[in-house]
């Protein structure tokens, strides 16, 4: 349809709309207009994406001077359906409206996931295929190639890609990954490079949080993206999460000691190129001196990871003198990794500061966080210079100098952490030192002030009023949009008792009492003899999966349940993982029906949908708090709590809800499903955690549904679904669209 919302010309897919897509359309519009960031709550299954899509697209198209659209996602899937509904939106736009403006949209992601190279290809792990990839396009091995073809390989795909050079362009179109590996392959081009090349030209870019969040990667792929484009981050609900993994280095003993290998391994490289080719280390001595900001571009197909601080933070000067001669620089690394271990050799936990453990190491190795802060960089030009490939064996030295310049950089907004073992295993020792970002609004920051439009969008962003506080950020909307539905096809219900009237919790002081775990199992027993084909049972973590599953098996309820369905288990294996979800839904597809055991904050539960009979109830079993005695936990709530004023108990419950919420929402994607949602917690009672679910998940709990005991709440179940078995009446659906 095409429609006029306000002055704007809005050109949408389908033939009618909901009201609240319309809702989401004219708040995204008027954040647009104001040329403001917004903060958008949508429920899952009403079309969030080609909402977004139609009126940014639409946008762009009425107004030429606003820039590229940036979505950003957290996974590949997410990708792939983005620009799949990408293609739909212009395939509708040519065909029924006649709107044949040319229009570049394509996704980008790693090596490992766009390479066409028959061998790198297969390389197990990012890193290894990243390495490999740089052996044959390093611009020394194709210009030493060119004397000696016989003695270096080189990658085809790249080779014909340079060649056409200027010419290697993309017709206008939308890309998927596959789409872009197809067309390599056709014209004999590296679908990576050639991807790199058209971000400049493209009008919809589609990528991964990272390229825009980790300043390592976005300083490669997103620096030259103008002020004028539209940035979106979608399922952003646990974006503070990713901000602070963006910042964040962890140094265990096996890191060091491969950084000391690397140390040795360098030291020798530096003698052979003093013996054979001195004038290398000269010239870049000399550029050293005149400043590292000042050396310019760095060929293409040779790049590593750029400085890992933030771009404001980096310093545009010359090197220090004390670590600008290669070898000067070998002895600096070897005494700050030589310390590093000694601050590993701990019987007990330690916490600081930066500056703290800055005054340490000056004391102990006369280093200071000047020589630190260009630590990363000058490890890449050495690098650069000894003309290294294989970079992923140097994995635990960038890892090191990523480390120091972080220290280096930044004074507050981060710990160091140093623990000898992990507090829940600690007759196994395993020591060590956590850099921790505590403040996610230092990654966001850059793209808040680099671009004028910034759009926060998830299902579950309640309470929505906190991200603000956390990204320190003034969106000039803020919205949380409801559900509007023909029938009440979610029934939200809390589980506070079995039926003995115990109550049920997943509480530190109750979780392993008999009669809880008894009562949680006859739930299941008796939800899987009423649910028909799936159910998704949601645990707080791996070991009270592990333990839970290994009672009710003791006490016979599995043996009760496997009557009914048959039963999956996701693990920490991916591969394993896959195979189980792909049996599941093979047993919900013949009719058998299964039961699905995950656990919140774990892959299923940030990324699969159990749409339709794949999921048709699903169970939270207690509240997923994080592990609130980690270090790094309660350093982060001292942070928020002295910078932001957010109170311990709001941010843990806030945190612990949203992913609760998360879980739950798996289960609806579109207005035709329906789902049962359990939160099986006396603690979800409480106003407290109640409150800080999404608005069109409470909009739905009935009155009589928030104290429930197991056998009233089989009860509900049946009434819901022998409602829920009445054909669906699409035409009431149809009035509902606008």
């Amino acid at each position: 349809m095409k429609f006029n919302l306000e002055d704007l010309t809005v050109y949408f897919p389908y033939e009618r709309m909901y009201p609240e897509q319309y809702t989401y359309m004219l708040e995204l519009k008027h954040s647009l207009d104001a040329k403001g960031h917004c903060l958008l709550e949508m429920p899952t299954g009403t079309g969030k994406t080609v909402t977004l899509l139609s009126l940014i697209t639409s946008y762009q198209l009425q107004h030429p001077e606003v820039g590229k659209l940036v979505y950003c996602t957290r996974t590949v899937p997410e990708m792939e359906k983005v620009l799949e509904e990408m293609q739909n939106l212009i395939r509708f736009r040519k065909e029924e409206l006649g709107v044949d403006v040319p229009i570049l949209a394509l996704g980008l992601s790693s090596r490992k996931n766009m390479c066409i190279h028959e061998v790198v290809k297969e390389e197990g792990s990012r890193e290894s295929v990243d390495a490999r990839c740089r052996k044959l396009t390093a611009s020394w091995v194709r210009e030493r190639a060119v004397d000696n073809p016989q003695d270096f390989e080189l990658c085809s795909f790249y080779e014909q890609y340079e060649q056409k050079g200027a010419e290697a362009i993309l017709p206008p179109g939308v890309y998927t990954l596959e789409d872009l590996k197809n067309f390599g392959e056709e014209k004999g081009w590296c679908p990576y490079f050639l991807a790199r090349h058209m971000i400049s030209y493209a009008n919809v870019i589609v990528y991964n949080y990272q390229y825009m969040l980790d300043p390592k990667v976005s300083q490669l792929v997103s620096k030259e993206l103008e002020r004028e484009c539209v940035v979106v981050f979608d399922e952003a609900h646990n974006i503070d999460n990713v901000c602070i993994e963006a910042l964040s280095v962890n140094l265990r003993q096996q890191t060091l000691d491969n950084a000391s290998r690397s140390i040795t391994r360098l030291r020798t490289k530096i003698d052979e190129a003093k013996a054979t080719d001195a004038q290398r280390l000269a010239d870049e001595y000399r550029r050293l001196v005149t400043g590292l900001a000042q050396q310019g571009a760095i060929p293409r197909g040779e790049e590593w990871l750029s400085n890992p601080a933030l771009p404001r933070d980096i310093l545009e000067e010359a090197v220090p003198g004390n670590i600008r001669r290669a070898e000067h620089f070998m002895a600096f690394l070897r005494r700050f990794v030589e310390h590093l271990k000694d601050r590993l050799n701990v019987q007990q936990f330690e916490s600081e500061n930066p500056t703290s453990f800055l005054d340490k190491l000056k004391d102990a190795c006369q280093i200071d966080s000047k020589s630190l802060r260009f630590c990363y960089d000058r490890l890449q030009s050495l690098m650069k210079t000894l003309e290294i490939i294989d970079t992923d064996d140097y994995y635990g030295l960038q890892l090191v100098a990523d480390f120091g310049t972080l220290v280096g950089t930044y004074a507050r907004g981060f710990a160091i952490i140093i623990e000898p073992y992990d507090e829940r295993l600690p007759s196994v020792p395993d020591p060590v030192i956590q850099l921790c970002c505590l403040d996610s609004s230092l990654a966001v920051r850059p793209v808040f002030e680099k671009f004028q439009s910034v759009v926060i969008t998830s299902g579950t962003l309640s309470p929505i009023d906190l991200y603000p506080k956390i990204l320190n950020f003034h969106p000039v909307v803020i919205q949380s949009l409801n559900m509007s539905l023909v029938r009440d096809c979610i029934c939200p219900v809390i589980l506070t008792k079995g039926a003995d009237q115990m109550p049920v919790s997943s509480a530190f002081e109750m979780r392993n009492d008999p009669g809880v775990v008894r009562n949680y199992g006859k739930l299941l027993v008796d939800l899987s003899a009423v649910v028909p084909d799936g159910i998704v049972c949601f645990f707080v973590s791996y070991l009270y999966m592990d333990k839970i599953v290994s009672q009710w098996n003791d006490m016979g309820i599995l043996r009760d349940i496997m009557q009914n369905k048959l039963v999956f288990i996701e693990t920490q294996d991916v591969v394993e993982t896959t195979l189980a979800l792909d049996n599941y839904r093979r047993a919900c597809d013949c009719g058998r029906g299964a039961i699905f055991f995950s656990v919140a904050r774990g892959k299923v539960a940030e990324g699969i949908d159990f749409d339709r009979h794949y999921g048709r109830c699903v169970v939270m079993y207690g509240v997923p708090y994080q592990y609130t005695l980690s270090r790094v936990l309660r350093a982060r709530l001292e942070y928020l709590r002295e910078t932001f004023q957010i109170s311990e108990n709001d941010f843990l419950a806030f945190d612990a809800v949203r992913q609760a919420a998360q879980c739950v929402g798996r289960v609806i994607r579109s207005k035709a499903d329906y789902g049962l949602m359990i939160f099986a917690d006396r603690r979800y009672a409480r106003p407290d955690k109640r409150d800080k679910l999404p608005g069109w998940i409470t909009k739905h709990i009935q009155q009589g549904n928030l104290n429930l005991s197991e056998d009233l709440l089989i009860q509900v179940a049946q009434q819901f679904m022998r409602s829920m078995a009445q054909p669906f009446d699409n035409k009431s659906n149809e009035m509902l669209l606008g």
